[in-house]
Order: structure tokens, then C-alpha cells, then sequence
């Protein structure tokens, strides 16, 4: 589908947004096509400000073996809350509401170029190399068939926002961190879309950003890590904000994948049970 129409507004606040996405009247535009569940393209207003969004009705989740049913847009709005409560604000402004299609998530629309393309100037986020190491600004993430029998290395920018978003894919434990899901918008922003397979109780981490696995986590992160554990303590705001979304079990897990990061000070690594990269990896 063609690209959603820059709609001139003025700057709002992350609240202001909030309230937006919840309050506003949506209007379908379109449905994105290539998703695996229903994801309309809309718009949202309120009182004179409009936006475009993406709004992901329940109704519209394909049944998955290892996640309980219609639970998909509940986990987009937990991984928002977290990404929210690091500081970092990886994930756009994403809600839970009713819509024309039954209660859904909501979020912004972020308008920016695919990981393998950068409206700035800048390198892209993700480019396939030849030879056998990345080079200077980038991390390796392994080979991948070109077709004709040929390979060529898949590599990720070394880039500081990119590794904040792998250390938050560790810790709401993302199972389909896929490039497409890597937005680099105007002004130096990244964002990371696409969060419904999160929140496992078990181990399900995939993802394109393996760079930095086994080495050291940054200062910042292990700084961030140890605040959102206690945020995430018995009691708190955040926690019982989580429990509205996410399982006891699955809560409980989330607090363990904190502190097991703050006690390695490191990167994970795969865990060898299963295939490390999603399919597509883009």
C-alpha cells in the first residue's frame, strides 16, 4: 500500500499522544498487506489534532501454539510500557482500545525509511557484506544464502540506539525481532515495531541483533536494568500496569530476565535450542 500522507501538526507530548490514540475517532484507511495478523492502516483525532496509526484488532490474531490466544496486542502495549519506563522510548506510543473492529492496539505511525535504507544521509541499520568479517562500524550476525550458491555476511550497524533495542528485546524477551521491524526516523530516532510475540515465560529470544552477544553491557544499560528493577518490584506502578497485560508468570519471568542481566553485565547469547534469527529475517 502507498505510503500514509505527512499530515502537518503540531508537536504533541508522549501524553498528549496517549490521549490521542485512546480518546480519538480511528478511521480506516487501508489494511497492510504481507502481516501475518490484520494490521489496519487509520487515522486517529481529537479535538482538531489527527495522526495516522496502526491498529491491530484482536479479532484479527492468527492462534499461535505457544502464546495464549488474543493476548498479541496486550504484549505491543506491555513492550511499549517498557520501553517507556527505560527512558529510552524505542517503541512509538501504543494503547489498548476498542475500535471499529472490536478492541485492538493502537499506535503512531512512524513515517521513516526500512533498515536498509536511511532518509538522512546515514548507513543503514542493516546490509549484507562480502568477505568474512564486518568491518569498521558494523557487527556480524552470521551468513546468509544469496542464491546461486553464494553467502554473504549479515551485518548490523554498530550503532548505540541499535544495541539499547537489543537489550530491551532481552528483557521483554522478543521472539520475532525481524529487520523490518527497525524503523530509523527523521531526527536520529530508532524505533522497534511489532512486539506481540513478547513475554514468554520461556526463553524465546530471536532476533537480527546479535552483534554485541557475550560482551559486556553498557555502563547506561546496567544503569537503566538495575532502575527498571525497581520499577518493577511487588506493589509499584509499573508492575501492577504489567499485570493488566501480561501473566503472573510471564510478570514474574520479566523481573527474572532483569536481574539475570544485571547479574551477567553481559549481552546474551543464543540459546542453541532452536533457530537464533526469525524467518524472514526481513
Amino acid at each position: 500500500m502507498p505510503a500514509p500522507e505527512r499530515i502537518p501538526s503540531r508537536s504533541l507530548t508522549d501524553t498528549d499522544l496517549l490521549t490521542l490514540l485512546t480518546e480519538g475517532t480511528l478511521t480506516v484507511l487501508g489494511q497492510v498487506g504481507g502481516a501475518s495478523n490484520a494490521v489496519l492502516h487509520c487515522t486517529v483525532a481529537y479535538e482538531g489534532e489527527e495522526r495516522t496509526c496502526a491498529y491491530k484488532p484482536v479479532a484479527g490474531e492468527q492462534p499461535l501454539w505457544d502464546f495464549p490466544d488474543g493476548t498479541l496486542a496486550q504484549r505491543e502495549v506491555a513492550a511499549y510500557e517498557i520501553s517507556r519506563a527505560t527512558g529510552w522510548d524505542l517503541v512509538p506510543p501504543t494503547v489498548l482500545r476498542e475500535g471499529p473492529y472490536g478492541e485492538g492496539m493502537c499506535q503512531l505511525w512512524i513515517d521513516a525509511p526500512g533498515p536498509t535504507e536511511s532518509d538522512d544521509g546515514g548507513p543503514p541499520l542493516l546490509a549484507l557484506v562480502e568477505g568474512e568479517e564486518p568491518g569498521d562500524g558494523w557487527k556480524a550476525v552470521g551468513f546468509a544464502d544469496v542464491g546461486e550458491g553464494r553467502t554473504a555476511l549479515l551485518v548490523h550497524a554498530d550503532d548505540p540506539r541499535l544495541r539499547r533495542l537489543a537489550v530491551l528485546d532481552a528483557v521483554i524477551n522478543n521472539g520475532d525481532r525481524k529487520g523490518g521491524h527497525l524503523l530509523s526516523a527523521p531526527g536520529g530516532r530508532l524505533y522497534g515495531i511489532d512486539h506481540g510475540v513478547t513475554f514468554n515465560a520461556d526463553d524465546k529470544l530471536r532476533t537480527l541483533l546479535w552483534g554485541w552477544a557475550g560482551e559486556p553491557l553498557t555502563d547506561e544499560a546496567l544503569r537503566v536494568l538495575g532502575l527498571l528493577a525497581t520499577d518493577l518490584a511487588p506493589g509499584s506502578a509499573l508492575a501492577t500496569r504489567m499485570a493488566e497485560l501480561i501473566t503472573r508468570a510471564e510478570l514474574e519471568a520479566l523481573r527474572e530476565r532483569v536481574a539475570g542481566l544485571v547479574r551477567s553485565a553481559v549481552h546474551p547469547q543464543p540459546s542453541g535450542q532452536w533457530p537464533p534469527i526469525p524467518w524472514p529475517p526481513v
